[in-house]
């Protein structure tokens, strides 16, 4: 059974930055599938960033963001630690929302329990 807790979320001023963490236990992360979601209030939920693991073919795996976080956002992965991060810097009032890390192991997806980022003057 896969465990993800997530921490890291706050309150912060417009070009603030912060990061949100995302531990993982029962499972490793270095070779799946894993990524952050937001949901802001009354939005669909938006893909922010995502490792894909890849396949034999291509050779490995590769990172995807946003348009709306590229040059501002950063996934990255602690494989020591076992835990998945999401570093942000520039916020801005629009990256208000509640922000889950995610797993996909076979077909079945785990979920943080989400955490809140605010980005208010």
């Amino acid at each position: 059974q896969v465990q993800l807790v997530q921490s890291g979320g706050d309150l912060v001023q417009p070009g603030g930055s912060l990061t949100v963490s995302c531990a993982a236990s029962g499972r490793t992360l270095s070779d799946v599938d894993q990524g952050w979601y937001r949901q802001a209030p009354g939005e669909p939920r938006e893909l922010v960033a995502r490792f894909s693991s890849g396949d034999r073919f291509s050779g490995g795996g590769k990172i995807v963001y946003a348009d709306s976080v590229k040059g501002r956002f950063t996934i990255s992965r602690d494989n020591a630690k076992n835990t998945l991060y999401l570093q942000m810097t520039n916020l801005k009032q629009e990256d208000t929302a509640v922000y889950h890390c995610y797993v996909i192991i076979g077909t079945t997806t785990y979920w943080g329990q989400g955490t809140q980022v605010t980005v208010s003057s």
